[in-house]
């Protein structure tokens, strides 16, 4: 899947916004990808996702993968569709009440294998902690996967990280957002 082609789908469902946000990395921006509005289709999340799985393979050859983990809740419809592309389990990480990721639900086994997969990453936090979790819990991690990086480079993991789709709109520090002095209202549209 070309990047033309997948910018095309966010914008045909109305999953790329423009106007002033809040992203949750605190920074402010002028563009959002909303992946829960393309994400919603399931026949485009499988599309999308599978074409990430073609292209982690293209990238990094052979995928030893036992599980796909993703931090929730973003990351949970791309983890399932990846894993599904890859015939493995799939399991999440969830917020608990300090709004850190941590596992509840689900054991993972030492040695296991971990692709980490997440719809869009700014700096890179979620993505973070929850290959955090995985090592913590004896896991080994094998890769990222994520549908858009927007992060410019900068979100860098010790693990070969494959995207979608790289970009970066422009963002800023609230500080210095022109929108916040032009008093545009800020929007804050999770994840």
């Amino acid at each position: 899947m070309k990047e033309t082609d997948l910018l095309k789908l966010f914008e045909d469902t109305q999953a790329l916004l423009n106007g002033h946000f809040e992203l949750r990395s605190g920074l402010h921006s002028n563009r959002f990808f909303q992946c829960a509005l393309l994400l919603q289709y399931p026949r485009i999340a499988e599309q999308v996702c599978t074409a990430l799985v073609e292209k982690m393979k293209a990238v990094l050859g052979k995928l030893e993968i036992d599980t796909v983990i993703s931090p929730a809740l973003g990351g949970i419809p791309v983890g399932h569709e990846v894993a599904r592309a890859l015939g493995t389990r799939f399991i999440f990480a969830e917020k608990n009440a300090d709004k850190m990721l941590e596992m509840r639900r689900f054991k993972i086994e030492k040695g296991e294998r971990f692709l980490v997969a997440e719809d869009v990453i700014t700096r890179g936090g979620r993505v973070q902690e929850t290959i955090d979790i995985v090592k913590q819990n004896g896991g080994i991690v094998q890769a990222v996967g994520v549908l858009v990086n927007r992060s410019g480079g900068k979100a860098k993991f010790d693990y070969p990280t494959v995207s979608l789709l790289d970009i970066e709109p422009v963002t800023w520090e609230p500080a210095e957002c022109p929108l916040c002095k032009q008093g545009l209202p800020l929007v804050h549209p999770g994840s």
